[in-house]
């Protein structure tokens, strides 16, 4: 089963992961950006009031684009590079713009200078966080002693606020990078199982043909060999290679159709899990008895899209699937919530067309319907050829 679930910053789980950091670290920041702004209260000059806005403005554009990005699980090297640009350009000029503002009332710059520091992690490695530091303190010593601000105040206000905010938010960083790298390892997980078994199948063919082909050869060698002394046996032998090449294509048939036969048992775990990984909660009634071949092939090919559809077009928390057999017709309802008011049937199961025909023309039929945002998939398929 194909899901969304499996591609980094898609599937549910991590995109809630990716929101609840996102408010986590754009709160935290919001709030440091509050103690540079006093200062503006405190300064009576209009020219330094509006240069110090500027230079706050500027500089939470930039941290608000660099704190996406930081979140994003795959951002473009050029945006990347952009970005830290960025911030490096609006850092230097902060100092111009924003330390004159309330000179000798408030360490306006002080403040900034932490959090500069604490949006390191948002733009570079963590590695850059104890560099950015020295160089954020030194220049809130300098900017101190040049406006006649306390200098160990403004040293200490960046020293320990810069350091403990980019130690949160390098942390929280930190557990989101391992969130994305999960989440590319169940990926390729999923990759690598579906090319080791196309390997197998391959592995499978090879072993299974090549026997035949190699015999069909020779035979057919023979054949062409014996056509001009003895065609009575070269007829004989071209029959018996005949023969092994419809032998040959009959077991090549049998083996592709035991690769396409479904356990649906197994599908309903599989899905189930796929479901619940994602923070749906899924309910399974499986069928009282076993569900023969060919009905539980068409029932598993709904069923997969089904679950497919539950995690890309709707926000579901619960999901139910219940698979029941009577008078010949094997019966399997998909339902879930979640499903915006708006969303009519044919909108939601695009996929879900072409199984309808599939199923017509083994006798069967596929009904969806979408009321008060429950979506319901309801398959019948006969039981009997």
């Amino acid at each position: 089963m194909v899901v969304d679930a499996a591609v980094p910053g898609r599937g549910r789980p991590l995109s809630r992961a990716r929101t609840a950091t996102l408010v986590s670290l754009a709160s935290g920041m919001a709030a440091t950006l509050l103690l540079p702004a006093a200062g503006l209260a405190r300064e009576p000059e209009a020219w330094r009031l509006a240069s110090g806005a500027l230079g706050l403005a500027a500089f939470a554009l930039v941290l608000a684009a660099a704190l996406r990005t930081a979140v994003t699980p795959a951002p473009a090297a050029r945006i990347r590079r952009r970005v830290r640009l960025a911030y490096a350009v609006v850092a230097v000029l902060s100092v111009p713009l924003v330390a004159p503002v309330a000179v000798g009332a408030w360490p306006t710059w002080a403040w900034l200078g932490a959090a500069l520091v604490g949006g390191v992690p948002f733009v570079a490695s963590l590695r850059l966080v104890v560099p950015a530091l020295v160089v954020a303190v030194a220049v809130a010593g300098a900017v101190a002693a040049a406006t006649g601000t306390p200098v160990v105040r403004s040293v200490l206000v960046t020293g320990t606020v810069g350091a403990g905010m980019a130690a949160v938010n390098g942390f929280q960083v930190w557990f989101w990078q391992l969130l994305v790298r999960a989440g590319q390892g169940q990926a390729a997980q999923a990759r690598l199982a579906a090319a080791q078994e196309r390997l197998r199948f391959a592995a499978d063919v090879h072993d299974l043909l090549g026997h035949h082909l190699t015999v069909i050869a020779l035979k057919a060698e023979l054949a062409s060999r014996l056509a001009p002394t003895d065609p009575a046996r070269a007829g004989r032998e071209a029959g018996e290679a005949q023969r092994l090449a419809a032998t040959a294509l009959a077991e090549l048939r049998r083996t592709v159709h035991g690769y396409r036969r479904v356990d649906l048992a197994e599908q309903l775990t599989a899905v189930a899990e796929v479901l619940r990984s994602s923070g749906v909660r899924c309910t399974v009634r499986p069928p009282a008895g076993a569900v023969p071949a060919e009905a539980a092939t068409q029932l598993a090919a709904v069923l997969r899209e089904a679950g497919t559809n539950v995690l890309r077009h709707s926000r579901a928390d619960w999901c139910r699937i219940e698979i029941t057999q009577e008078d010949d017709v094997a019966r399997m309802t998909v339902t879930n919530d979640g499903v915006a008011a708006t969303a009519a049937p044919d909108r939601h199961s695009h996929g879900l067309r072409g199984l309808a025909d599939r199923l017509a023309a083994a006798g069967g039929d596929l009904r969806t319907r979408s009321v008060d945002g429950v979506f319901t998939v309801e398959a019948t398929v006969p039981t009997t050829a």
